[in-house]
C-alpha cells in the first residue's frame, strides 16, 4: 500500500468500524449509504414499500443489499481512483499501475463483502446488528488506547513527550509541572465519564404502558416505550452523512473540482466551505490552551452549526426509521393485537390502541431524535478521549445488547447471574 489520503479522517473511521489502509477500508460506510438512500426514496414516495406485508419487507431488504453491493463496488473504485488509497509511488506510471489499482478495488470488494455478510450473520442469530457491533469494537479499542497507551505521543505544550495515553500523559505532565496539559487530559477523561453517565441514564428512561390480556382476565403487562425510541440508528446514518460530505470534499479537492470546501495542505483539516462547518471544534480545549472563554466567535458558531445540523438529520431520520422498521403507532398496535393485548378498560380494537400508541410515539421520536442528536454532538465538542458520537453509539450499544440478553435468558440464567443482570 502507498498512499493514504484516507488516513486524515480517523475519526470517521472508528465510527464507520473501518481501518483505512486495510482490507476493511469501507467499513460498514456502504451498507449505511444504501439504507439513507433507500430510506429518503422510501419516505418520500419515490420507491414505495409496503413494509405492513411480508413481501413488501423482504422486497425492501433484499433492494438494500443489492445497493450495499453496488455501494461496495462504487465506493472501491472511488477510493482508488480519486486518490484516497494508492498503489506505492514507485509504479505509478508503469504498465502495472492499472492493475495493481484493479487488484487494490478487488481487495476492498472483498472486505467490504466480508462486512456485509457479517451483518447478516449477526442481524439474524446473534444479539442486536452487526452494524452496531462493528462501531462498538471500533470505538472501545480506540478508547482503550487513547486512555491507557504508553508508548510516547506527541510532545506536549512545554515541548516535553508524554505518552499517547491520557491517564499516564496525566501524570507524566503533573510531574513535570505542565499544568495544561495536565488539564487537557483530565478534561478528557471527565468528558468521556460525563457523556457515559448521561447516555445511560436517557437510554434507561421509558415510559410504560399498561396492557392486559383480553383471554386472560387479572393478568397484564407493561409495554415499555424507550425514551430514544430509535435507539442510536439516527446518529449513525448523520454521522455516516458527514463522513461522506467529508470524503467527497477531499476527494474532489485533489482533482481540482472544491465543491464542497478546501482543505489544509499540512494538517488536511478543513478550513472552508460546508466541510469545514460540519466539523465539531474542540471548545474545552481551546479554552484551557488559551486560558480564557472568549476565543473567538467563529468556533462557537461552528460548534452551534454542528449541533443545529446533528439535532435536524436525527430528527428526520428518525421519522424516516420509524416508518421503515414497522415501530409507528399502527404496526405498533396491530403487533399487540396479533399478541392478546388490549387496553384496560377499553374494546380489543386495532384502532383505539393505535390512537393511544400515537400520543406517545411520535412525540417520543421527535425528542429522543432530538436529545440523541444533541448528545451527540455535544460529546463531539467536549473532546473526549475518542470520537464523541462514537462514545454515545457504544454505550447505547451496549446497554441495548444488555436489555435485549436479559430480556430473552433471564429464566434460564444461574441465579447469580440473574441477579447481576437485574431480574
Amino acid at each position: 500500500m502507498g498512499k493514504n489520503a484516507l488516513q486524515t479522517f480517523e475519526i470517521y473511521s472508528v465510527i464507520l468500524g473501518a481501518e483505512f489502509g486495510s482490507i476493511i477500508s469501507l467499513g460498514i460506510g456502504p451498507i449505511v449509504t444504501a439504507s439513507i438512500i433507500l430510506q429518503l426514496l422510501n419516505g418520500s414516495g419515490i420507491w414505495k414499500f409496503d413494509l405492513t406485508t411480508p413481501e413488501g419487507k423482504r422486497a425492501f431488504q433484499g433492494t438494500q443489499k443489492f445497493l450495499s453491493l453496488f455501494f461496495i463496488l462504487f465506493e472501491s473504485s472511488i477510493f482508488v481512483f480519486m486518490g484516497g488509497l494508492a498503489p506505492q509511488e514507485q509504479f505509478r506510471g508503469s504498465t502495472f499501475y492499472f492493475q495493481l489499482q484493479l487488484i487494490m478495488i478487488f481487495q476492498l470488494f472483498l472486505g467490504g463483502l466480508l462486512i456485509l455478510f457479517l451483518d447478516e450473520v449477526v442481524s439474524k442469530w446473534g444479539f442486536g446488528s452487526g452494524i452496531s457491533l462493528f462501531i462498538a469494537a471500533g470505538v472501545s479499542k480506540s478508547l482503550f488506547l487513547r486512555a491507557f497507551n504508553w508508548l510516547p505521543g506527541p510532545s506536549g505544550l512545554a515541548g516535553i513527550t508524554y505518552s499517547s495515553g491520557a491517564v499516564p500523559a496525566f501524570f507524566q505532565s503533573l510531574v513535570n509541572g505542565d499544568v495544561t496539559t495536565a488539564l487537557i487530559m483530565i478534561s478528557a477523561v471527565l468528558s468521556t465519564l460525563l457523556v457515559f453517565v448521561i447516555a445511560v441514564y436517557a437510554q434507561s428512561m421509558k415510559v410504560e404502558i399498561p396492557l392486559s390480556f383480553g383471554i386472560v382476565r387479572g393478568h397484564g403487562i407493561r409495554w415499555p416505550l424507550s425514551f430514544i425510541y430509535t435507539s442510536n440508528i439516527p446518529v449513525i446514518l448523520v454521522a455516516a452523512l458527514i463522513a461522506n460530505f467529508q470524503l467527497w470534499g477531499r476527494l474532489l479537492q485533489n482533482i481540482g473540482y472544491p465543491l464542497l470546501g478546501a482543505f489544509s495542505s499540512s494538517s488536511n483539516q478543513p478550513i472552508s466551505g460546508f466541510v469545514y462547518w460540519l466539523q465539531g471544534p474542540h471548545i474545552i480545549r481551546s479554552v484551557i490552551q488559551q486560558h480564557t472563554l472568549f476565543i473567538g466567535i467563529a468556533p462557537y458558531l461552528q460548534a452551534l452549526f454542528y449541533i443545529l445540523f446533528f439535532m435536524l438529520g436525527s430528527i428526520i431520520f428518525s421519522i424516516f426509521w420509524v416508518q421503515t422498521a414497522g415501530m409507528d403507532a399502527k404496526s405498533q398496535a396491530k403487533q399487540m393485537i396479533s399478541s392478546g393485548l388490549q387496553i384496560p378498560g377499553f374494546r380489543k380494537d386495532e384502532r383505539v390502541l393505535e390512537r393511544l400508541l400515537s400520543r406517545y410515539i411520535w412525540p417520543l421520536t421527535i425528542m429522543g431524535g432530538i436529545t440523541v442528536g444533541f448528545l451527540a454532538a455535544f460529546a463531539d465538542l467536549t473532546g473526549a478521549l475518542t470520537s464523541g458520537t462514537g462514545l454515545l453509539l457504544t454505550v447505547m450499544i451496549v446497554y441495548r445488547l444488555y436489555e435485549d440478553i436479559a430480556r430473552q435468558h433471564m429464566m434460564d440464567m444461574n441465579p447469580m447471574l440473574r441477579k447481576f443482570m437485574g431480574g
